[in-house]
């Protein structure tokens, strides 16, 4: 299946992507995780990406599409893929359209994970990224075992800019004004699924793949 999968910043998709791509056998495609690799490789895109990035910006559509057309053309996204954080333009959902269309594909189902923007506040804001491995960590529901450090490699645990809480709701903002028409744009297509996210991560995926097997008819 080629999946888009939606959600605000907080509302959970890196944990439900790394569950549907495990069990259906498909490349999760994070575009923020490519992109925070490529700011910190300091390559020509990541150098541009960051100065949106912690701004709480959108990254341009040209940069986006350049990112994501690479990583489709890679040999395990053949047979299907779960794209995480794009589109988040119907500019872009468009461009998408075109490029999977000259494949003889196209998107099979768009799953969108709502969840309170005070919910999503906190959630943003509790987040904490390991300064060695990049591993994630929330305060609320994933905390380290040892305050500060990372269970994997023991670093210290950061707050990103763009998870503090003015980025944070500045990123809500933008969030909201550029990609709530995309919902228009999917529902027209008859393909978007809405998804509870404010539920506990387990009873989330329960939902997902309950609707991925409707899904997959």
């Amino acid at each position: 299946m080629r999946i888009v999968l939606f959600g605000a910043p907080g509302s959970g998709k890196g944990t439900q992507a790394v569950f549907i791509s495990r069990d259906h056998g498909i490349p999760h495609i994070s575009t923020g995780d490519m992109l925070r690799e490529a700011a910190r490789n300091g390559t020509e895109v990541g150098l541009k990406a960051r100065s949106f990035m912690d701004r709480g910006a959108l990254v341009p559509d040209e940069v986006m599409i350049e990112v994501v057309a690479q990583r489709l053309e890679m040999d395990d996204a053949n047979k299907g893929f779960l794209l995480d954080g794009f589109p988040r333009t119907v500019e872009q959902a468009e461009k998408l359209d075109e490029i999977l269309k000259l494949r003889g594909a196209g998107i099979d189902l768009v799953l969108w994970l709502e969840v309170d923007d005070r919910e999503l506040v906190k959630r943003l804001t509790s987040r904490r990224t390991c300064s060695g491995c990049g591993a994630i960590y929330n305060l609320l529901f994933q905390a380290p075992k040892i305050p500060d450090r990372c269970d994997k490699c023991g670093s210290a645990l950061n707050q990103r800019v763009d998870d503090q809480q003015a980025t944070a709701e500045k990123r809500l903002e933008v969030y909201q004004i550029q990609t709530s028409p995309l919902k228009e744009y999917y529902l027209g297509r008859g393909i978007l699924k809405k998804i509870d996210g404010a539920k506990t991560p387990d009873e989330v995926y329960s939902s997902l793949k309950e609707t991925l097997r409707s899904g997959r008819g």
